[in-house]
């Protein structure tokens, strides 16, 4: 059995059959990173336990460290992108690899293989298999031509979660940094995965912050929703609030 519950932003809760992988935590908030919905876990303490967590790249909102130190089990098992490990032991975790693309490592139960990323600073996503079930979590990653490689390792996806937002940096010329819901909408078509759900579409960086540091699409899921009807009709979409969980 599989089922997926969004914490927020990035952030979700996979639990494979009783083993529950974190992805990408997030469970603060600070002055130009606001989550723009209510996070469904108030503090690492509030987390189930866990087989293991998974870090796509060194961004707060994706690797908040300082509010995980809350979380009682430093033995919990983390696989993280390149670079990333000794910050995870410096906040007091012991239990810590790093995977490159296609590297791959066990989390409990729960076979974890990264897969490639495109983003500001150096990323991986994930491929999670357990318990008879294959979940791609792509963080929050360009639409990069590697991500096709995919399909081609696990032709089985039964869970695709895509960003969706197309966020832009306004200082840097507007420069996209994270897929939108039409590119999304493709690589769902690529991925050909039984079930989708959406991520990564309601942050904001502030009032002031979102007028000169970044551009999205905010709290448009179903844009993505859409695209894929039109793309990818052999995939069901979900849209899912906080705390809702769904059985896949």
């Amino acid at each position: 059995m599989l089922t997926v519950t969004r914490v927020v932003h990035a952030s979700v809760l996979l639990d494979f059959g009783g083993a529950r992988i974190l992805t990408d935590p997030w469970l603060s908030e600070r002055r130009f990173y606001r989550p723009g919905e209510p996070r469904s876990v108030a503090t690492a303490a509030d987390l189930p336990p866990l087989a293991g967590i998974v870090i796509s790249h060194d961004h707060y909102d994706h690797c908040d460290l300082d509010a995980l130190v809350d979380y009682p089990d430093r033995t919990v098992p983390f696989a993280v992108a390149p670079g990333l490990a000794a910050k995870v032991r410096a906040a007091g975790f012991v239990n810590v690899v790093e995977l490159a693309p296609w590297q791959h490592t066990r989390l409990g139960p729960v076979e974890v293989t990264a897969a490639p990323a495109g983003h500001s600073v150096p990323e991986v996503t994930f491929v999670l298999r357990a318990d008879g079930h294959t979940v791609y979590f792509g963080a929050d990653t360009l639409r990069i031509p590697e991500l096709d490689e995919i399909a081609h390792r696990f032709p089985d996806l039964d869970l695709a979660l895509l960003p969706i937002n197309g966020l832009r940096i306004r200082p840097a010329l507007n420069r996209q940094v994270v897929m939108d819901a039409a590119e999304a909408a493709e690589l769902t078509r690529v991925l050909r995965a039984r079930v989708a759900v959406p991520i990564h579409y309601a942050f904001s960086s502030g009032p002031i912050g979102d007028r000169v540091m970044t551009k999205a699409e905010r709290n448009r899921p179903d844009l993505y929703r859409d695209a894929v009807a039109d793309l990818a009709a052999d995939t069901t979409v979900h849209i899912l609030d906080p705390g809702r969980p769904l059985r896949v």
